[in-house]
């Protein structure tokens, strides 16, 4: 009876580090329920129309593409199917719209975290920063926690 039900997963991915950990730990998780993966990546429209910041829209949606399709064949080497999407936006509202279009079985997104960039302010607070960042969620996961209409699973960086 339930072999049949083939199981969806969006997951909101960007190539970053904590997002590849997240698909690694999705597919250690659920690789073995054969689900049908989607990766989706979304490139924020520039706030001033100018030469400058489409240029470096552009240059940001490239990475997402690029990144989209090197998760796309990561997943594949594991024999699972994949699909890409690249929208453009608000990463929050485009998320959520996803969700409701697509309506997956989960929405795996991967908790936001900071990385202090070493200077010695950054390492004295360092600690402080990690105690933050376990009791607070990014933007994105907050807004999605709130109004997203089916299960979301948050993963931490290990």
């Amino acid at each position: 009876m339930f072999e049949d039900i083939k199981m969806k997963i969006l997951i909101a991915y960007d190539g970053s580090r904590n997002a590849k950990l997240a698909l690694a730990q999705t597919l250690s998780l659920f690789g073995a329920l054969n689900p049908t993966l989607l990766l989706m990546a979304v490139a924020e429209n520039p706030r001033a129309a100018s030469d400058a910041n489409e240029d470096l829209f552009q240059q940001e949606y490239n990475e997402l593409k690029q990144a989209l399709e090197e998760g796309k064949a990561f997943i594949e080497e594991q024999k699972l199917t994949c699909d890409i999407l690249i929208t453009e936006g608000d990463p929050r509202k485009m998320l959520l719209q996803a969700s409701k279009k697509l309506v997956p079985n989960l929405l795996v997104v991967a908790r936001h975290s900071h990385q202090p960039d070493g200077g010695f302010i950054a390492q004295s607070l360092s600690y402080f920063v990690d105690e933050l960042d376990y009791m607070t969620l990014g933007s994105v996961t907050s807004f999605l926690a709130r109004r997203v209409e089916c299960p979301l699973l948050i993963l931490p960086s290990p």
